[in-house]
């Protein structure tokens, strides 16, 4: 999935391309379709996921949104395969960091990773208006525009990267055009720690919400098992 930059300019080296499939969203965000039916369903940052075309091809009301997605498909489908490649090079150096049950080995996780590249890529060209530029912590949608929210792999990982401000407005961002339920999927950083300040981000967002922890299904990142369910009142 691509990393969100802090400025409105995008340096299309300076993010990685890379995005997980439909199969692994169901189990990071213990997903069941008839549940999705009817909702207005917002994927952010979805970077090269599969998720958004898959479930429009099903019918569902589904939006992504990202930085990237202001460059030409074909240009993002090509830094992806490259992104792919160079991601899999490094891979057998820190596999002892992962579990492999989900994928039983490199080679199994580098045909999914481009799978979800090329569904995603195909569907930007078959749906252009779904996949929508944006910039966090701002988002061009309307207050409460979407039933459920889904963000993965982005808040919370990059915890020594984008600071506690960055992660409140985003949080608060979210929260804002989300109007049931916004789910974040996991809760730990890059070297699987929980995020240390997660708990006083929660805190700080005040009455007229709850929310709870849950343990999914799904773990690749060793400790990376954990989805946090922000419910609005």
């Amino acid at each position: 999935m691509s990393r969100v930059e802090l400025s409105n300019k995008l340096d299309l080296n300076r993010i990685v391309f890379i995005g997980r499939t439909y199969e692994e969203y169901v189990q990071m965000f213990s997903l069941k379709e008839n549940e999705l039916k009817g909702k207005r369903i917002l994927d952010c940052p979805s970077g090269a996921c599969s998720f958004t075309a898959v479930v429009k091809e099903k019918g569902f009301d589904v939006t992504a949104c990202d930085i990237a997605y202001s460059v030409p498909v074909e240009s993002l489908l090509k830094k992806g395969l490259n992104d792919i490649a160079h991601a899999m090079e490094s891979m057998e150096k820190i596999k002892h960091g992962y579990k492999w049950d989900f994928f039983s080995n490199i080679e199994e996780l580098k045909y999914q990773r481009i799978r979800a590249l090329k569904d995603c890529t195909a569907s930007m060209k078959k749906f252009p208006r779904q996949y929508v530029t944006a910039t966090l912590p701002h988002l061009p949608f309307q207050n409460n525009e979407f039933d459920l929210t889904l963000s993965a792999h982005f808040l919370f990982m990059y915890g020594d990267r984008l600071d506690y401000s960055f992660h409140l407005k985003t949080l608060k961002e979210l929260l804002r055009v989300t109007k049931e339920e916004l789910r974040i999927f996991p809760l730990v950083d890059l070297e699987g720690k929980r995020y240390v300040r997660l708990d006083e981000l929660l805190s700080e967002l005040g009455s007229g919400i709850r929310f709870e922890e849950e343990r999914v299904s799904y773990e690749f990142q060793a400790n990376a098992h954990t989805m946090l369910k922000i419910y609005k009142k």
